[in-house]
């Protein structure tokens, strides 16, 4: 029989690495997205991307210089109309599709201490208390994240049964608990984060001190379901 192991956080092998961010989480784009100019470039790169052309294919599909369409695509310069319609031509878009990105309005919550709506998620165990903090449902990104905070009590249920499509991350922030992940049990007190492939069998195993409170953001391909 495999003798049951509790791997406190900051021992767990696959947290100790540094991995190198591929975004910089304080990077500006250059005077906003409310210059057209700006809003036009952010347009015609993901179009682009999108049907899998490079800057050089499309500037030559479009017969716009391989120099100026970078200049549009970083937002460095006003093209001409004439150039817009080349370009929207190529992409096989009308105009005003380059110009959406003007002004729109991109979506937001605000939550309130105390006012999250309490949910109940598929499969949820008893004693188990989600409060969703936010929600903007379909967007650009593809990406769907749900945040909620999660109390457990006397009340609640252990056994690590949930499994849903997506990423999980929990960050610890009252009581203690030890929580499965596969074939792993971590001890998670304040302060602990664990982040996971929530397609494992996963969920607290055993409750050490309650209440015990912790945030779980849970993320998955837009069209999926946890």
């Amino acid at each position: 029989m495999a003798t049951r192991q509790v791997i406190p956080l900051d021992e767990a092998e696959s947290l100790t690495g540094i991995i190198p961010l591929q975004q910089d989480p304080h990077a500006l784009r250059s005077g906003g997205e409310k210059r057209l100019e700006v809003a036009i470039g952010l347009e015609v790169r993901m179009l682009r991307k999108h049907l899998g052309l490079t800057v050089a294919e499309l500037a030559e599909k479009s017969g716009v210089s391989l120099g100026m369409l970078s200049k549009i695509e970083n937002g460095l310069t006003s093209p001409s109309l004439t150039t817009l319609q080349a370009i929207a031509h190529s992409l096989g878009v009308q105009m005003s599709q380059l110009m959406r990105r003007f002004e729109e309005k991109r979506p937001v919550n605000f939550v309130k201490a105390g006012t999250g709506a309490a949910q109940k998620r598929r499969g949820t165990r008893a004693g188990h208390q989600y409060q969703l903090l936010g929600y903007l449902g379909s967007n650009e990104s593809g990406v769907i994240v749900e945040p909620y905070l999660i109390t457990l009590t006397d009340k609640s249920d252990v056994f690590p049964t949930f499994q849903h499509e997506g990423l999980e991350f929990l960050y610890m922030l009252e009581g203690a608990v030890e929580y499965r992940h596969g074939d792993n049990v971590f001890l998670m007190e304040p302060g602990d984060s664990l982040f996971f492939h929530a397609d494992a069998p996963h969920g607290p195993e055993q409750l050490i001190t309650l209440p015990a409170r912790f945030l779980s953001i849970i993320s998955y391909p837009q069209g999926g379901a946890i």
